[in-house]
C-alpha cells in the first residue's frame, strides 16, 4: 500500500513494531506468535518486512536479532547524538537532599515566600538550598516583598509541577492530608 509516497507496514509488522517498541528486552518469535495469535511463519515475514522498512526509509532505529529474540535498537550512526542526549538528560535529572525537599515544600505551600520566612519555618539558614533549587529550575524569583529591605520572593515553577507530576499547584495534598498520612505511617 502506498500513501503519499510512503510504504505502509502490514498489520502484522505494525503490531510487532509496537510490541518491540515497549519491550525492555529482546522478544522471541514464539512470544510474538503467542501474543498476537499469529503463526510463526507470519511473524518471521512481519519481522523481515519491518527490518527492511526501517532500512529502506533510513530510520534512527533498526531491528536486530539479539540473544534468540528481536529488539529495536538505535542505529549505530546516531550513537554520538544519543550519548549527548544522555549526558544532558543526566545533568537535568533532579536529585534533592532532605533539606532541599523541605525547603521546596515550604515554598510550594507558602508562595510567594521570602528566604527569611523559609528560614524561620526551618529554623536553619537556607540560602544555599534556595540557590540549588533555583539552579534546578524548581523555583524562581517572583519579585520583591514590599517591606523593609525589599527581600526577594520565591515561587515554584512549571518545572516543579513537571517533576512532581502535577497539573497545577492546587493538586498538592493539603497539610491535613499530609498530617494524616504521616500519622498512619508512624502507626504501622
Amino acid at each position: 500500500m502506498a500513501k503519499s509516497g510512503l510504504t505502509l507496514l502490514s498489520a502484522t509488522a505494525s503490531h510487532i513494531e509496537a510490541i518491540l517498541f515497549v519491550a525492555s528486552t529482546q522478544v522471541s518469535e514464539r512470544e510474538l506468535s503467542e501474543t498476537l495469535g499469529i503463526p510463526m511463519r507470519e511473524i518471521s515475514a512481519g519481522l523481515l518486512e519491518l527490518q527492511e522498512h526501517l532500512v529502506k526509509h533510513a530510520h534512527g532505529i533498526e531491528l536486530q536479532k539479539i540473544a534468540g529474540g528481536w529488539q529495536l535498537v538505535t542505529h549505530p550512526h546516531y550513537s554520538e547524538i544519543i550519548s549527548l542526549f544522555r549526558d544532558v538528560s543526566e545533568r537535568q535529572r533532579v536529585k534533592l537532599s532532605k533539606a532541599s525537599v523541605e525547603t521546596l515544600a515550604i515554598i510550594a505551600y507558602n508562595q510567594p515566600v521570602t528566604r527569611s520566612e523559609v528560614e524561620e519555618i526551618r529554623s536553619v539558614r537556607s540560602e544555599s538550598v534556595i540557590e540549588t533549587l533555583l539552579s534546578h529550575g524548581l523555583i524562581r524569583i517572583a519579585g520583591r516583598k514590599k517591606s523593609v529591605g525589599s527581600p526577594l520572593l520565591y515561587r515554584t515553577t512549571d518545572r516543579f509541577l513537571e517533576v512532581f507530576g502535577l497539573a497545577s499547584i492546587s493538586e498538592l495534598p493539603s497539610l491535613e492530608e499530609i498530617s494524616i498520612a504521616v500519622s498512619q505511617e508512624e502507626n504501622q
